[in-house]
């Protein structure tokens, strides 16, 4: 095992174009850090750097203290799980697990050893005689695992392994990856497009948007202190709500009403001004069917009505969609992520509210409900720039440290 340092790490491509820019990253030894982010934002051609298959323009990656920038990918002493199962279809699966175990010259007893263990970590002893054709998908990204496994290598790389897979079984997949990897603790580097994998898998998560790492810490930091509009948006589901507001002498006012600021936020916002134009951003699970708030709570938040215009009840909680007066708000980001979620493909409204409300609700579709929002964890963000105004600055800095 071994850890994994980005120095400064640059991928250019001939005509200019920058696919990674300056990213730093320590991934400590048997840790497993999650490269999270939408599509084109740098996320695989940082795995592909760190497995040699693409060359570093300019700074240095340390796999266990050695410059590799220069090194070979075989001679990393690294292993890939692809999208792509990449089995070979007239081998068995004791001969697919077992293939780079025999081009390196192992020894057969060696070989057998490694294998019969790697299928009984991944629950495949019982199927070693049968060929890819016979297996499901799930059977089939296991093998792929175990391939990597039998080499014990210093570091695993898994780029989208589980995209293939139907949803549920990526569910199961999830819970088998996290299970091996701690049970292995091998360096575990992850990239995968779906925030929920990144959330649940990862124990540090680093996502990453046109090429720049932009945040970097454990899941729920993420969650609770992004440090910008665009990791707000993005980590979470379904997503924060971002609403104009206006900051004026102690309360943000917004489409729902004045919001009055906790101690906290007026702490962090001390010094950036009164009377400016900010982005509001709630999560759906801050909002609450009025009548279900517990009295003690109803302090904390502000009681708002807006007409529902559709209800998803999802067994345990229902999603609650409304609309507010006046026009979205606006950013590049915002751009950006409609852009990511495919919500600027389908004509989606950007001012569409979606709460999480209580199962036991009573509203219905049309209604003119009562509903509140909870303002201690509200974010505001800088429309200009995208940061938060409101994350602390020492949880933000302490998110980007390793475990």
């Amino acid at each position: 095992m071994a850890d994994i340092v980005l120095d400064h790490v640059t991928k250019r491509y001939p005509d200019g174009a920058v696919a990674v820019d300056q990213i730093s990253l320590e991934i400590a030894d048997g840790e497993f850090v999650i490269l999270v982010g939408p599509s084109g934002c740098g996320k695989s051609t940082t795995l592909n750097m760190i497995a040699g298959l693409e060359d570093i323009t300019e700074g240095e990656l340390r796999i266990g203290n050695k410059v590799v920038n220069n090194v070979a990918p075989k001679d990393r002493d690294i292993a890939m799980v692809f999208q792509s199962y990449a089995l070979y279809p007239h081998m068995t699966v004791r001969e697919n697990m077992a293939f780079a175990l025999k081009l390196a010259k192992t020894p057969k007893s060696v070989i057998d050893e490694k294998v019969t263990e790697a299928a009984r970590i991944l629950d495949l002893t019982q199927h070693l005689d049968r060929k890819p054709a016979n297996l499901s998908g799930g059977q089939r990204q296991r093998v792929a695992m175990g391939r990597a496994i039998v080499r014990d290598p210093a570091a695993f790389l898994m780029d989208e392994p589980l995209s293939n897979l139907d949803a549920k079984l990526r569910v199961q997949m999830r819970t088998e990856v996290s299970r091996i990897q701690k049970r292995l603790a091998t360096t575990t580097v992850y990239v995968t497009h779906d925030q929920t994998e990144a959330m649940t898998l990862g124990d540090r998560v680093a996502v990453m948007r046109n090429g720049l790492l932009q945040q970097v810490g454990h899941p729920q930091d993420l969650y609770r202190n992004p440090t910008n509009l665009f990791v707000a948006g993005f980590i979470g589901s379904p997503a924060m709500n971002f609403m104009p507001g206006r900051l004026e002498e102690g309360v943000v006012r917004t489409k729902l009403g004045d919001l009055p600021l906790t101690d906290e936020s007026r702490r962090a916002l001390d010094g950036s001004g009164t009377g400016r134009d900010v982005i509001v951003g709630v999560r759906p699970e801050n909002f609450e069917d009025a009548a279900l708030v517990p009295p003690g709570d109803k302090a904390h938040g502000v009681t708002f009505s807006a007409t529902v215009d559709v209800l998803e009840s999802m067994g345990s909680d229902v999603f609650a969609y409304f609309k507010l007066e006046g026009g979205p708000a606006e950013s590049a980001e915002l751009e950006e992520l409609a852009r990511d979620s495919g919500r600027a493909d389908t004509g989606g409204e950007g001012d569409q509210i979606v709460a999480r409300l209580d199962a036991a609700t009573q509203i219905k579709e049309g209604d003119q409900a009562e509903l509140w929002v909870d303002v201690r964890p509200l974010h505001l963000f800088e429309p200009g720039t995208g940061a938060n105004l409101t994350v602390r600055p020492e949880a933000a800095s302490a998110a980007a440290a390793p475990s």
